[in-house]
């Protein structure tokens, strides 16, 4: 099993908050990788919240190659991190040229289009550049995006975050999502650690969705490009997300339906039981299968935790005013908010949606059983 844990502070904190939960958590990942994402972000960034952020790994040519593309494409540097190690990386790590970091200013052609078609474009400019890399082997890209920076590699979290100096000033958020890897395969591909992002919507997943191939071969046929390149069969909760979200104008709670649906005999007692049988029946190649437990990021900077029906995953959320957390065991919640009333930490289960919103004031549960309070996202 991985170990997943992420956390929403009104202060941004330092991404070291949770790779040291990962790290007390360290008995239920192998240290096979780390990946990170961060959004709501402080330090420099905090004043160029609308600037796309491209996240990824370089080499010398690759950072070549992506700056030429880059200027012909009309994006220009407003801000550039660039991570370059200088120590021997630790066992099991590759040796890497570049960690890249960097905010864009949008090409003039750009600043007359409207929202839409800006999200589409920023979109094709990730997977455009993530198939040259893989064409040469000279770039990893794993986001484009406003207030989004996404940091991925193979090895110990902790090991990983001190090498990369991850506690430094300039990388602080207010919402980081973090997992350490249970490593299933003989090779590791960082395309399939966790967590991922499409378009303001980021999922992680501790478990295995064994419905995955169902489910690829519906959402590579909804004509856009984003749903592709899968790698791990975890991907496609977050294209799920987006999809129901973006093309269904679902809620989050009605997210919940559509992957892991009420029984037929519950759907007759619920009061919403029409509108559920129609989602169920339309969206019956979006149910996943598990067992997963999923935690998430929505574009307005709430965080969620569900389970499948199988309920076998670890999860719980806790926390206090200003400062929550979700973590796949207590001793996570413990490193970090040691000071939370316990008594009212919750573990969610099968039916349940669990969210602490942008205020950050309150854990909010929602039932499947339960009348639907919004049907469509806001």
């Amino acid at each position: 099993m991985c170990r997943l844990f992420a956390i929403t502070s009104r202060t941004p904190v330092s991404p070291m908050v949770a790779v040291n939960a990962l790290d007390v958590m360290r008995e239920g990942h192998d240290g096979s990788g780390v990946g990170l994402f961060m959004r709501d972000l402080g330090g420099p960034f905090k004043e160029i919240k609308d600037a796309p952020i491209l996240s990824g790994i370089f080499s010398e040519q690759g950072l070549r190659r992506m700056d030429a593309f880059m200027v012909n494409a009309g994006f220009s540097i407003l801000y550039d991190l660039a991570i370059r190690p200088d120590r021997i990386p630790p066992s099991g790590t590759p040796k890497r040229d570049c960690y890249l970091i960097r905010a864009y200013d949008y090409p003039v052609a750009w600043k007359a289009l409207d929202t839409r078609d800006i999200r589409n474009r920023l979109t094709g400019i990730r997977l455009e550049l993530r198939a040259m890399g893989q064409e040469k082997d000279d770039m990893i890209v794993y986001s484009f995006w406003p207030d989004v920076v996404m940091i991925k590699e193979i090895g110990d979290p902790m090991r990983v975050a001190c090498m990369l100096g991850l506690d430094r000033e300039e990388l602080k958020a207010r919402i980081i999502m973090a997992q350490g890897r249970q490593n299933t395969n003989y090779a590791i591909n960082l395309y399939a650690c966790h967590p991922f992002f499409i378009q303001g919507y980021s999922t992680m997943t501790n478990g295995e969705n064994t419905a995955f191939h169902p489910i690829r071969e519906f959402l590579e046929t909804r004509g856009f490009a984003g749903y592709s390149g899968y790698q791990s069969d975890s991907e496609v909760f977050t294209h799920i997300l987006h999809y129901s979200a973006e093309r269904m104008g679902l809620s989050i709670e009605a997210y919940k339906h559509v992957i892991t649906p009420l029984q037929d005999a519950d759907l007759e007692l619920h009061s919403d039981g029409s509108f559920l049988r129609l989602l169920k029946n339309s969206c019956r190649k979006l149910i996943i299968d598990g067992p997963n437990c999923v935690i998430g990021s929505l574009p307005d900077y709430s965080l969620f935790m569900v389970q499948d029906r199988k309920k076998l995953r670890p999860g719980v959320v806790g926390g206090k005013d200003g400062l929550y957390a979700f973590s796949s065991e207590i001793c996570g919640l413990d490193a970090v908010i040691p000071d939370r009333d316990q008594s009212k930490d919750f573990q969610p289960m099968h039916l349940d949606t669990v969210l602490v919103g942008p205020d950050r004031q309150e854990v909010k549960i929602c039932r499947q059983t339960d009348p639907l309070r919004h049907r469509l996202s806001a």
